[in-house]
């Protein structure tokens, strides 16, 4: 039998209230990993690798250990030993070995951070270089299909027979979309501060998600787990680059040790893009096949990746394809080669955004084909099952956000003419693209308390990476208990608290605020089966949902949504402008209005940023990117950003937690960057394939 629903909350109290940690950042009183400064902290510098592969024949650190102020320099040859890791990428300073330009080859230790600069940049290290391979990876010989994508996704789907359906469909589309390495950039950089007293270990650190890096750090340092605190109480953003341990916390831990003293680590900004992961650059054909009415029979998205040399990261860019349209014949598959480049991994949406880029772009270009208009092309090839597992959608409004939002947009007085409407030296445009991300669980624990003063403690070991965890969590709670809100006090964010997943995957809110609900619900039965005044401790329930987040669903899972944008190209200078930009969801019940119109607008500007102004470049001669900073590496700014519109639908879905919430952190960023391509087609009438859509890629065809 399938598993019961849960039982749905009533309306979250006061669910347009203030977030809670709002006072704390404008006041600066909110405090990052940075911003601990423990007595006697020293400064640590890393430093990374100048050739692009090879080993280290040696490390002249009695050079730097002269320098006044210098306490430590750390390489393979005296650093603490580690554990066995599991990431392979925190297994620094263990050996000689370079595999890739960036890799960090030691930590200089002083006490300043000018000192431990100044000292870092002298170092003086001598290497064995070896030949290498930086790519590109499409054609490459030692390409392999892997077992697995991100995320435990076969590499390989196939249904039906894709070749004879693509053969004999009426319409087809067959084209490839490129997209180079994007990087997350968040505004706080990664950084630790880390002590040891008496074999504990206790660190501030810039994580999305203190219980997994506890757990990390215990492995590595070979303690056991209530040994080691993490606390990542304000974090300043992530977007995937947060997600598990990275390079400082390791760093920083093992510099605190060597010393006996604390130390701080802050991974400088240039230095990001080699060490902490990004979007790995795809190669992605996509064919088509429909018939004259454009309904698609035939479906193709075969994607090409690369990874490092030091782990696999795979990314899973063709499975969206796998959910989104009607496709009886279909071949969906990912194919990567490992070179000697920085190694891939999370960035807002893997797989989503840079897959339904290349799918929802096919998608225009169908429409175009069969000269249906792109909007109804889309609500032609609604399936009535997932077409990949064929199992039912729990809810799948994606038909209901296209009408709205096209409502919404003055879709209906679009003239479908490319490259028609001109005022001046400018050409406007307007494109639609849908989106889609999964819902997402994990388990996780919460306690719930009551005081006698009739105030309330929820304690949870979540992430608030500025989402407004805080916020949401204390409105569940509220509403589970049946009291207003204000009366509700939420302590996150240190591996002290009970333990729960990272913040990641849009599954915070699911996985927490299930966790939540459940022990504020027992703590609701304990105070109605009390009786006269509580008890001067107070009363206290506990929650795991580990059995819950355990059940499989019979229900296909997703969050929904359709971007409509409008833009202006400039034919003398090639530069795209977004005027318009519009986005309308189904993602179950939104708790925190104020905070999700945030997070919309937030993943809606990086889609605009993944479609106009951000792109890195792979040097061939070093293997790694040459986008170090964000002079080079363009996110938007706020003069880039229209006034973005985001709306959502009330859509109801028993099938999913308590709240009836789906995940909304990364479903903004999935179709914007498709729509604005889409729409700059649609003004200059040239279908341009590689993002971003820089003034240098477009001058060419506006000038021909």
């Amino acid at each position: 039998m399938p598993p019961t629903p849960p039982p749905q909350a009533p309306p979250v109290s006061d669910a347009d209230a203030v977030r809670r940690d709002a006072r704390q950042k404008v006041t600066g009183t909110a405090r990052y990993a940075a911003e601990h400064t423990p007595p006697g902290c020293l400064h640590a510098v890393p430093v990374p690798a100048t050739v692009a592969r090879g080993r280290i024949a040696a490390v002249h650190a009695d050079e730097i250990l002269r320098r006044p102020g210098v306490h430590a320099v750390l390489s393979h040859e005296n650093a603490p030993r580690l554990g066995k890791a599991e990431d392979p990428t925190l297994a620094l300073l263990q050996d000689e070995r370079v595999p890739h330009r960036g890799w960090y080859v030691a930590v200089v230790v002083a006490d300043s951070l000018e000192n431990a600069r100044a000292a870092a940049d002298e170092l003086r290290i001598e290497y064995v270089t070896e030949d290498h391979d930086p790519g590109p990876p499409a054609g490459h010989p030692r390409l392999y299909t892997p077992e697995e994508a991100n995320g435990g996704h076969p590499a390989v789907r196939e249904r039906g027979d894709f070749d004879a359906a693509f053969a004999s469909s009426a319409v087809t589309v067959d084209a490839t979309f490129t997209l180079s390495a994007l990087h997350n950039h968040p505004m706080e950089p990664h950084a630790s501060t880390a002590w040891w007293e008496d074999d504990e270990l206790t660190v501030y650190d810039s994580s999305q998600g203190s219980t997994t890096v506890r757990g990390v750090l215990a492995q590595l340092f070979q303690v056991p787990e209530h040994r080691v605190t993490v606390d990542s109480s304000y974090v300043g953003g992530g977007f995937g680059s947060k997600g598990t341990p990275r390079p400082q916390v390791v760093l920083a831990a093992m510099a605190a040790r060597h010393l006996g003293r604390p130390v701080k680590l802050v991974l400088p900004r240039r230095e990001l893009a080699a060490v902490v992961g990004h979007r790995a650059p795809t190669v992605q054909r996509v064919r088509l096949g429909a018939d004259a009415d454009g309904v698609i029979g035939a479906l193709a998205h075969e994607v090409t990746t690369q990874t490092s040399t030091v782990k696999e990261f795979v990314e899973q860019a063709a499975v969206p394809a796998r959910t989104m349209y009607t496709s009886p014949h279909s071949r969906t598959s990912h194919r990567v080669v490992a070179l000697d480049v920085p190694t891939p991994s999370w960035m807002r949406a893997p797989g989503e955004a840079s897959g339904m880029y290349a799918l929802e772009s096919a998608m225009d270009e169908l429409a175009v084909a069969a000269g249906v208009d792109p909007v109804e092309l889309r609500l032609r090839n609604e399936p009535a099952t997932e077409p990949d597992s064929g199992r039912p959608f729990s809810s799948r409004n994606l038909a209901e956000c296209l009408r709205e939002g096209a409502r919404l947009f003055g879709w209906a007085d679009r003239d479908p003419r490319p490259g028609v409407r001109r005022i001046g030296d400018r050409l406007t445009g307007t494109g639609v693209a849908a989106s889609t991300y999964p819902y997402l669980l994990s388990p996780s624990t919460a306690s719930a308390h009551a005081a006698p003063d009739g105030s309330h403690l929820v304690r949870i070991n979540a992430t608030d990476i500025g989402t407004g965890a805080r916020t949401v969590l204390a409105q569940v709670a509220a509403e589970a208990l049946g009291v207003p809100s204000a009366s509700v006090r939420v302590e996150l964010g240190s591996s002290t608290l009970p333990a729960a997943p990272l913040a990641g995957g849009s599954s915070g809110t699911s996985s927490w605020g299930w966790a939540v609900h459940k022990a504020c619900a027992a703590l609701a039965d304990m105070l109605r089966a009390h009786s006269g005044p509580l008890p001067p401790e107070g009363l206290t329930a506990h929650a795991d949902t580990a059995e819950e987040a355990g059940q499989d669903s019979p229900y296909a899972r997703h969050a929904f949504g359709a971007q409509f944008a409008e833009v202006e190209v400039d034919t003398v200078t090639g530069e795209v402008r977004v005027s318009r930009l519009l986005g309308v969801f189904a993602a179950g019940r939104v708790l925190s209005p104020r905070t999700a119109r945030s997070q919309f607008i937030g993943g809606m500007t990086m889609g605009l940023g993944m479609a106009l102004t951000e792109g890195s470049t792979l040097d061939s001669g070093f293997g790694d990117f040459a986008e170090r900073d964000l002079a080079s590496y363009h996110v938007p700014a706020c003069a880039d950003v229209p006034a973005i519109e985001t709306h959502w639908l009330n859509e109801e879905d028993s099938h999913l937690n308590p709240m009836g919430s789906k995940g909304i952190g990364e479903i903004g960023i999935v179709g914007t960057a498709a729509a604005i391509a889409n729409a700059v087609y649609h003004a200059v009438g040239v279908r341009l394939r590689e993002l971003p859509l820089t003034p240098d890629r477009l001058l060419p065809h506006l000038r021909a």
